[in-house]
């Protein structure tokens, strides 16, 4: 999984909860490796590793309904929930079914020493 936008947040653990667009076999208790980035690479260029993950939870929701503690958890404790919202549109602005309604995956994770 790519945190290639979050890439601080994760490591210094601020970040605890992530939102994706498919991840739809997801569950808890799966393993994931967290990456610097899984698309775009340059020939020759290779993901890094940043962290092994455990899934604590996964759950769906409209992505409309964050609340301030979830932008927090989402490693942005500066931003209000519509700002986050906006910013994860734009940042997906290339998937036609990314709006404010959209539902997403909350994917709720653990950094596994």
């Amino acid at each position: 999984m790519s945190f290639a936008m979050t890439e601080r947040q994760l490591l210094d653990g601020t970040k605890t909860v992530t939102r994706r667009l498919g991840w739809r076999h997801l569950k808890a208790g799966d393993g994931l490796v967290a990456v610097d980035k899984c698309m775009g690479l340059r020939k020759g260029q290779k993901q890094r590793v940043l962290a092994t993950l455990r899934v604590v939870s996964v759950t769906e929701e409209h992505l409309q309904f964050l609340s301030t503690d979830e932008c927090r958890r989402e490693g942005f404790p500066d931003l209000s929930p519509g700002q986050f919202v906006d910013m994860f549109c734009r940042a997906h602005g290339g998937h036609p079914r990314c709006h404010p309604n959209t539902v997403v995956r909350r994917i709720e994770f653990e950094v596994l020493p």
